[in-house]
């Protein structure tokens, strides 16, 4: 019997981790697919298009390019918006993610999400995660992903540079977002599609562990074992 080589243990060490929400942290697979279907039913658009490119992207930019030529987007996403709302049922953190959460600084830890940020509070409390101080959602940036504007944001709040910084992200928009922001990306779950070179992969958290230490200057450093 042939028995598999464990997978070598990978390290990270970084100042600041930067954290996607939906699919990175929560899994809201089932809300956003049923939202986004009767949504889609609703006005003529195609669904199975739709689920195929707007994972990770603002819900305003997906309404814009679906959308029937002259439609309001502003009404319509706000519309969608509202029926996120009140759509909990099912949304669960990923396995591993709270404790992960737990186990690291709270000055050192962003959410970058395209959701705004009233989504966000009820996502992350549905999934029994605490929000993080520092959180970069929708209606603060003018560029959603794959633009790296969120991305750069957080680092700036957290004060560090992307290059002492580490993004954890789900989705090909996001993993785009962290790699053009010069971070070193993580991508988690099984719909990251093809990965940029350098971006490393986890299954979820389970296995991942962070220990955090003080450098020769007193500056903290927070080490990940993936």
């Amino acid at each position: 019997m042939n028995i598999p080589t464990p997978a070598a243990t990978r390290t990270l060490t970084c100042r600041a981790v930067l954290f996607d929400m939906d699919g990175t942290l929560v899994d809201s697979t089932a809300v956003v697919e049923e939202v986004w279907g009767e949504f889609a039913a609703r006005y003529g658009l195609d669904f199975a298009e739709i689920l195929r490119t707007s994972h990770g992207v603002q819900a305003a930019d997906t309404v814009r390019r679906f959308a029937p030529a002259g439609a309001d987007v502003v009404a319509l996403t706000a519309e969608l918006g509202a029926m996120e709302r009140v759509r909990t049922a099912g949304i669960v953190a990923l396995p591993g993610a709270a404790d992960l959460l737990r186990s690291l600084p709270a000055g050192a830890v962003a959410l970058v999400t395209s959701a705004d940020r009233t989504l966000a509070d009820i996502r992350m409390d549905a999934a029994g995660l605490a929000m993080p101080a520092t959180a970069v959602t929708a209606d603060l940036v003018t560029r959603g992903k794959p633009h790296p504007e969120g991305y750069l944001m957080a680092a700036g709040l957290l004060g560090v540079k992307p290059e002492d910084a580490v993004v954890f992200e789900d989705a090909p928009a996001g993993i785009a977002a962290g790699v053009a922001a010069g971070i070193r990306t993580v991508a988690v779950g099984p719909n990251a599609g093809e990965l940029p070179a350098g971006v490393l992969h986890i299954a979820d958290y389970r296995a991942v562990t962070a220990s955090v230490e003080m450098d020769a200057a007193g500056r903290q450093l927070i080490s990940f074992r993936l």
